[in-house]
């Protein structure tokens, strides 16, 4: 009886301990899930709150965490952080520098160019007789009463080129001489048998590439003045435009930004509805968009179009090139052969922004930091400028990486993020230190591609390859006559009257007179709107 009460009991325990080690696992398992759940439901709060945020909060990036005067910095209470871009040794030292503040213009009254015409237009008294004696007045004085801009509205031309033929009398009538004859020669037109003159195809181009306006809605401005088109015909014109007279000009100035040794690189998605990839024409295409540097002579802008933004694209435009890319932290770019790539402190910046906490204040605290330091730096050499970014910029970031790697910064919330992010580039956001030619963040590329945005917003897509091709030849054209203080239209207009009539595929070197910081280009299609 005892032995079968003893035998009982110990099938009990083993139960109980069965039960028991079930609890626990289930409780293992459901701790597990509980935390899978909080760090999804941070995340998902986390992106309430942007998503919140880029509705109704501020459009910028100004910090919000700059203190106005008299207030408290959030580094106060934490002496580990105060003054945190200084060493022992720099502590001792005064740092003064000469900034040149560009002075802010007072906003202007409307007024007009100094080179405008002006007409005078002279009022007189209708009568000149005096009323009380009844003799002839004399004028004594003059007064400029008011000035008034006066608009001449564009007007549509027809020329005619007609080619006359010359004989001579005297040989035609001898029969042993070879008659002779003379025929005047044309100037060859950019597009044959077409009634698109250079003028004509500048100001389609100008119009879409600067004034943002489609081809659709040009028709009806066209017809205003006279010629009967329409938008499938305006847009053959720029696709022939463009690989006939304008490619060559591209291909040039592309050649010129292989052999330099620091680009700026980004990209934007577009769309092409006839695609030869097989896609939909919903599927996304990309514009690229390469900046060179001022300090590497003449910048130059160039846009690329493609289907994707595979890392072959970039290889593929940049063939050739040995040096430094400034970029985003796209994994495109990433381990192309000669080449080193340094990323861009503005976007590690974006994401400590979108950081709503006191790490996020103190991650962007950082960032201005450096930007702080490199709107002193602005006016230097590049020499000088890495001397003083070693200097002063160096402590900066090993202390802000430092502090990034010890924290534990975990789950999947915008923290999480930024410090990955940054963490995960952190050999990127150090390459400015080591160059004073590069820039500490690739803003140049971003402002670069901006006109394809607000364009694309208003063209929407492209039908066709060769019109997304085209469109990136006109818009390089454009950026870099721009930034080398060229005016667009005049520079098109020579580009389109003079090319079709010279050797420039037999005689490439042409082509250096016609680069827009050349200065038969300086002196003739400079712009005069500052």
């Amino acid at each position: 009886m005892v032995h079968t009460s003893y035998g009982n009991n110990e099938k009990l325990i083993q139960l109980l301990e069965k039960q028991l080690a079930h609890s626990n696992e289930q409780n293992k398992n459901l701790s597990k899930k509980l935390d899978e759940s909080s760090k999804q439901i941070e995340g998902l709060t986390e992106q309430i709150r942007h998503l919140t945020k880029l509705l109704y909060g501020s459009k910028t990036e100004q910090s919000k965490y700059n203190m106005p005067d008299g207030q408290t910095s959030l580094f106060d209470d934490d002496p580990s952080f105060t003054d945190s871009e200084q060493t022992e040794e720099q502590s001792q030292q005064k740092i003064s520098y000469t900034v040149e503040r560009k002075t802010k213009n007072k906003k202007r009254n409307d007024s007009l160019r100094d080179d405008i015409e002006v007409e005078t237009i002279h009022h007189h008294p209708k009568n000149k007789t005096c009323d009380c004696c009844q003799e002839q007045m004399l004028e004594f004085a003059s007064t400029i009463v008011r000035e008034e801009a006066v608009f001449i509205p564009a007007r549509m031309k027809k020329i005619q080129h007609m080619e006359h033929a010359y004989e001579c009398k005297y040989c035609k009538g001898d029969s042993l001489q070879k008659a002779q004859i003379k025929r005047g020669k044309a100037p060859h037109a950019p597009i044959q048998r077409s009634l698109a003159s250079p003028s004509v195809l500048s100001k389609v181009i100008y119009d879409k590439f600067i004034q943002y306006l489609p081809l659709y809605r040009q028709v009806k401005e066209w017809e205003r003045y006279g010629l009967h088109t329409n938008d499938k015909n305006l847009s053959n014109w720029v696709i022939r435009a463009s690989q006939d007279w304008l490619l060559p000009v591209y291909e040039h100035m592309k050649q010129m930004m292989i052999d330099k040794s620091i680009l700026h690189v980004d990209e934007t998605y577009g769309q092409i509805i006839n695609r030869s990839d097989g896609k939909s024409g919903q599927s996304n295409a990309y514009n690229w968009v390469f900046r060179s540097v001022p300090s590497q002579g003449p910048t130059i802008v160039l846009f690329q179009s493609a289907l994707s933004r595979a890392r072959s694209v970039l290889q593929s435009f940049i063939e050739g090139f040995s040096g430094t890319i400034v970029c985003d932290g796209y994994s495109a770019y990433d381990k192309i052969k000669g080449v080193t790539f340094a990323n861009c402190w503005a976007h590690t910046r974006r994401y400590w922004l979108k950081v709503d906490s006191k790490n996020g204040q103190i991650g962007v605290q950082y960032c201005d930091n450096l930007y702080q330091l490199e709107r002193k730096f602005k006016h230097l050499s590049p020499s000088k400028r890495r001397k003083e970014r070693q200097k002063y910029s160096k402590p900066i970031v090993e202390e802000f990486l430092g502090w990034v790697e010890q924290s534990p910064f975990y789950g999947r919330n915008a923290l999480a993020k930024a410090a990955d992010y940054t963490l995960n580039h952190a050999s990127g956001l150090k390459a400015f230190l080591e160059d004073g030619r590069i820039e500490i963040d690739n803003n140049p590329a971003e402002n670069a591609i901006r006109p394809n945005v607000i364009g694309r917003k208003n063209w929407l897509f492209s039908v066709s390859e060769a019109g997304a091709k085209a469109n990136a030849i006109c818009l390089s054209i454009a950026e870099t006559a721009k930034v080398n203080g060229v005016d667009f239209y005049t520079y098109l207009v020579k580009l389109l009257t003079e090319l079709p009539n010279l050797d420039i595929h037999r005689k490439p070197e042409i082509l250096n007179q016609y680069m827009p910081w050349s200065k038969i280009i300086q002196e003739e299609c400079a712009n005069k709107v500052k």
